[in-house]
């Protein structure tokens, strides 16, 4: 979704022109449980037509490709005995809760963080599922505090009041 009803909240130019409380009431258009749903919340500033042109830089699509397919067949392998289950998203959150590998400094970093943000259980375990895929693409046994952390920054900022 857009940031606010034009569209420019957080644009380094400044141009948002929409007053606060409208930008309030647009950000609750998605319900709390709806949004809840959604594994991963991004917000990507605008490009500059200037840079969009621009020589690339940053890691090339087929190291990515290659690191995403060799996490895909970690998940594979993980699942082998669970029916109808393939990768992190399909498996329950209570299994990954127990079987995910979780070490200790990471778990309790998910579950204060899941008292301060007040964190449904859906939520916990969307986060849990989000980690592991994080700990998969870095080729890492166990979920540690990075992983976690990274999948928290994922997480929607709670609604104005």
């Amino acid at each position: 979704t857009n940031p606010c009803p034009c569209g420019r909240l957080g644009d380094p130019s400044g141009r948002c022109i929409c007053p606060q409380p409208e930008i309030d009431r647009y950000t609750r258009r998605i319900s709390g449980p709806l949004a809840d749903r959604i594994d991963m919340h991004v917000t990507v500033g605008s490009v500059a037509l200037k840079d969009l042109s621009a020589e690339q830089s940053g890691e090339p699509t087929r190291s990515i490709r290659n690191r995403v397919s060799r996490a895909r067949a970690t998940q594979r392998g993980r699942y082998t005995r669970l029916r109808g289950v393939t990768c992190n998203a399909h498996a329950s959150g209570r299994w990954l809760d127990i079987g995910g590998d979780i070490g200790h400094e990471a778990r309790a970093i998910l579950q204060n963080a899941a008292i301060a943000l007040s964190l449904s259980a859906r939520g916990y375990h969307r986060v849990l599922k989000v980690a592991r895929t994080i700990a998969d693409l870095d080729e890492s046994l166990t979920v540690g505090e990075s992983h976690v952390a990274e999948a928290l920054r994922y997480r929607p900022a709670a609604p104005a009041p």
